[in-house]
């Protein structure tokens, strides 16, 4: 159940897609217009680790950051900020229980995924035996796909398909929030044309690739990471969403990461064959635009370090071409916090 400035949002539809129509609605929603004005109005928390003084000012808190089919569920009580970017079709969704403030953090890039990642990311946010308010904020996802007519969303039954990888996957995380029994207060809608500029010959791209959320408030703004902050294992998480959706045992799930709890990183083992040395020598020789048109569902909107983050999986799996030399016994990989704030791999 979807609810918008504390009542719950109702949208009247004789057609076959009701998520679509809610969608559409919301997407004009004067109270989330205004919500996605503001957000875009404030400024952008950049979260990098200096090599040279440690963690810079602006990141001195405790964060935990989300990589693509990541969720992660943080305790304020923990975790200061809990993030993700990297989103250009991709959407990061928020949920945040406003009596404890427990958080959820995931990074959607199917909707395929999207029933069992909601019920995976209110595992620990949502206590059954309580009636629990919760607010949600959506950003990512761009008009990757222009309409023909025109580019604003009407509210005329006769609504033009929109194709696409991000117009799909929003529909379908609306659809699924709008049937599921919780209560979402929704906050923050910057998605699909509210989350699109321009350049001088219309081509399309994302105003914002991640937002952070504060945990002691539940207060969002625009951020981005480096690769120093997406941490920890940047690699090896990377190389294990690849391997993911090779395994059955993940299909249809979020990959899991961090241990709500024990505020620890426990990457479990996953498996890559030799093939996968293979195809990673063959993409090493591509030139950086053949990387973007091989490798991303939206080659021009992609990040600055979209090419070196993938050529760095690429020489990993070279230089370790056998999946147990990374995960050692077939155990985990666990990180925990040092006393400085950083990750530190536990060998025990």
């Amino acid at each position: 159940m979807i609810f918008v400035d504390g009542a719950p949002f109702t949208v009247e539809s004789s057609s076959s897609n009701k998520g679509a129509d809610v969608l559409y609605a919301l997407m004009e929603c004067h109270y989330l217009v205004n919500a996605t004005n503001s957000f875009k109005g404030t400024p952008e928390m950049r979260f990098t680790v200096s090599e040279q003084s440690g963690v810079e000012r602006s990141t001195m808190s405790k964060w935990i950051y989300v990589f693509q089919k990541e969720y992660a569920i943080v305790d304020p009580a923990l975790v200061d900020f809990v993030g993700t970017d990297e989103a250009t079709t991709c959407v990061g969704i928020a949920i945040r229980n406003r009596k404890n403030g427990m958080t959820s953090v995931a990074h959607m890039d199917f909707p395929d995924i999207i029933k069992i990642a909601l019920s995976q990311m209110l595992s620990l946010v949502v206590d059954p035996a309580s009636d629990v308010e919760l607010d949600v904020h959506l950003v990512g996802g761009f008009e990757d796909v222009l309409l023909e007519e025109n580019n604003n969303i009407t509210r005329t039954g006769d609504h033009k398909k929109m194709e696409g990888y991000s117009f799909p996957l929003c529909n379908k995380i609306i659809e699924s929030l709008w049937t599921r029994p919780e209560k979402f207060h929704l906050q923050t809608l910057c998605i699909l044309r509210h989350n699109t500029r321009r350049d001088s010959e219309g081509n399309a791209y994302p105003i914002f690739n991640g937002f952070v959320v504060k945990t002691s408030d539940g207060s969002v703004f625009p951020a981005s990471f480096d690769s120093t902050s997406r941490c920890p294992d940047e690699v090896v998480r990377r190389i294990r969403l690849s391997s993911s959706y090779e395994d059955p045992s993940w299909e249809g799930r979020l990959l899991e990461t961090y241990e709500t709890q024990t505020d620890q990183f426990k990457i479990e083992p996953c498996r890559w064959s030799p093939w996968k040395q293979r195809i990673a020598l063959s993409l090493q020789c591509l030139s950086d635009s053949e990387i973007l048109q091989s490798c991303s569902t939206s080659p021009s909107a992609e990040g600055p370090d979209f090419v070196e983050s993938a050529r760095r999986q690429w020489a990993y799996l070279v230089e370790h071409p056998d999946w147990r030399e990374t995960f050692p016994k077939k155990k985990p990989r666990i990180f925990r916090r040092a006393a400085d704030g950083k990750w530190e791999r536990n060998f025990n």
